[in-house]
């Protein structure tokens, strides 16, 4: 794994982060109700994102040492997006 993968994978949950985040904001303006709408939208739709990007780079990968730790980076990762944005916004 290289640190270009690091770095991209970094730069992929800084953008999910920020989505996350600019969406909330505008929903909970709009509307306070629909808030849990779009957390459980958001969530699948980032779950989604995450196992395709890992499902990727597993399918492109040789090494099976490397793809084994970029999927677990990239799922702990994941976890680490997870609560801090639930710190963030709750």
């Amino acid at each position: 794994m290289s640190i270009l993968s690091v770095f991209l994978s970094a730069i992929f949950f800084t953008i999910l982060g920020m989505g996350y985040v600019k969406g909330y904001n505008i929903v909970k303006e709009k509307d306070v109700t629909q808030l849990v709408k779009y957390y459980l939208l958001f969530a699948a739709i980032r779950f989604v994102l995450v196992m395709t990007v890992v499902g990727t780079y597993v399918v492109f990968e040789d090494n099976r040492e490397d793809s084994f730790r970029f999927a677990a980076m990239f799922f702990g990762m994941y976890v680490v997006m997870l609560i801090i944005t639930l710190i963030i916004k709750h």
